[in-house]
């Protein structure tokens, strides 16, 4: 044990290896239940018959890259496929816009590119100054509600449907799905992971997934699981991107829309994880912080071509941190985990009903809309366009028309406001791009 202790500097950070033990496995727990609802989210437009795949897909991706962070980065923090913006490749680029699910892993394996490019450069501050703060926590807030629409939509209690012409449109409550059993059973998931966090007991979301499962497979609400284990299988997915497909002016919103909430969403999260952890310096910047992305970043186009959307850092590696975890050896732990048991759960992982997983997304939604509280209100140029993200994305099914609106409407608000001085450069050509992506939406040109 004398290398590990010696390679992740324990004396420096004042930890023990039993203590960064227990604190990856608390990670893990906290965030298992991602080989879940991420195979679940991913197969509505990749097809079911991608489930299997996409389960031992996600442990990979989580794995590898969690398993790099703790090794190269050396901080404890774990990454897997992001919520929200697996919901975004799903439910806006595949379903709502239309586009094959290759075209949408080459996305975000071009994305991952550029992320990993501007993590070497200094281009990567230049783009974390601009954009303003209030446009960065609605952006957060808004993917939150998007992922309350999509946990109700997936147990039918509000119906979104692509029309004819390819735009989505919501149906209403489905006030007679109140009494079944599937309904009452989803109720169950959602108060009894609200009591877990509130008693802060660790791997919630998992234990109420598991617990609403067994209770709904009891019930006949669900069909037992023919068998738990299976070997991995990922040739479904792995190495299907559709590059070629990306030769597309619309496709460049979307690798926009995917570097933009990966980027800032990392950013935001890192900064949070290591303010926690008390790795900020005194001028609040974070040491290795551009390790720390770039992990990020390889991740990203390593998910891609396994076949996941985003890979990205997860702020529940809060629980390890808390349990004491400091090094990358938390980290490595993690991985590790995810490795050995997600890699052969995949008919556990399809037997899990929807209305076991839903309660997860709209418990990680309420998590991401606190970010709400962070917006100043009082400064109404600053409020307003946060507003406009915040509504868009759920109401839109699609970030990228929130980051849309919120750039564009931000922009022109402070000019207007003669306050246009406070508007980074940056920001208008960011603007002027949004607007020429929606004019090309709309058949403008």
């Amino acid at each position: 044990m004398g290398w590990f202790e010696e390679y992740f500097e324990f004396e420096t950070h004042r930890t023990d290896m039993k203590t960064e033990i227990l604190a990856g496995v608390t990670t893990f727990m906290t965030m298992a239940y991602i080989l879940f609802v991420n195979p679940a989210i991913l197969s509505d437009a990749m097809g079911k018959e991608a489930f299997n795949s996409l389960v031992a897909v996600t442990a990979l991706a989580a794995g590898f890259a969690t398993i790099l962070m703790g090794l190269y980065a050396k901080k404890p923090f774990a990454l897997a496929p992001g919520m929200g913006l697996n919901a975004y490749f799903a439910y806006s680029v595949v379903i709502g816009m239309g586009y094959d699910w290759r075209i949408a892993l080459a996305a975000v394996f071009v994305e991952g590119l550029i992320f990993i490019a501007l993590s070497v450069t200094k281009v990567r501050s230049a783009i974390i100054h601009a954009i303003p703060l209030s446009q960065k926590y609605a952006v957060g807030a808004g993917i939150g509600l998007f992922l309350v629409f999509i946990g109700l939509n997936d147990v039918g209690l509000l119906t979104a449907v692509v029309n004819e012409s390819g735009v989505l449109q919501f149906t209403g409550l489905n006030a007679p799905a109140l009494a079944s059993k599937e309904i009452l059973l989803f109720f169950f998931g959602l108060f009894l992971t609200a009591i877990l966090i509130s008693l802060r007991i660790k791997g919630a979301l998992l234990i109420s997934i598991i617990t609403t499962s067994i209770l709904g497979w009891i019930t006949g609400a669900a069909p037992w699981p023919d068998h738990i284990f299976s070997t991995p299988d990922i040739s479904y997915t792995f190495m299907q991107m559709d590059l070629k497909g990306l030769l597309n002016v619309g496709a460049i919103g979307v690798i926009f829309a995917f570097f933009m909430v990966d980027f800032f969403d990392t950013l935001g999260t890192v900064t949070g994880l290591s303010a926690k952890a008390g790795f900020l310096t005194k001028e609040g910047k974070v040491p290795d912080a551009e390790k720390v992305l770039l992990t990020d970043a390889i991740g990203t186009t390593v998910g891609a071509v396994l076949g996941t959307s985003t890979v990205t850092t997860y702020i529940e590696s809060a629980a390890g941190i808390e349990e004491g975890g400091r090094t990358g050896m938390t980290a490595l732990v993690t991985g590790l985990l995810f490795l050995a048991i997600g890699l052969f759960i995949a008919p556990l992982a399809q037997a899990i009903p929807a209305f076991a997983t839903a309660p997860a997304l709209i418990i990680v939604g309420y998590y991401m809309l606190s970010a709400v509280k962070e917006i100043d209100f009082t400064d109404h140029t600053e409020a307003i366009p946060a507003f406009l993200v915040l509504i868009t994305i759920p109401f839109t099914y699609s970030i990228a028309d929130g980051i849309g609106a919120g750039f564009i409407s931000y922009t022109l608000l402070k000019l207007f406001s003669g306050k246009g001085r406070e508007i980074h450069p940056l920001m208008y050509a960011l603007a002027v791009i949004f607007l020429a992506y929606f004019a090309y939406l709309g058949g403008l040109f």
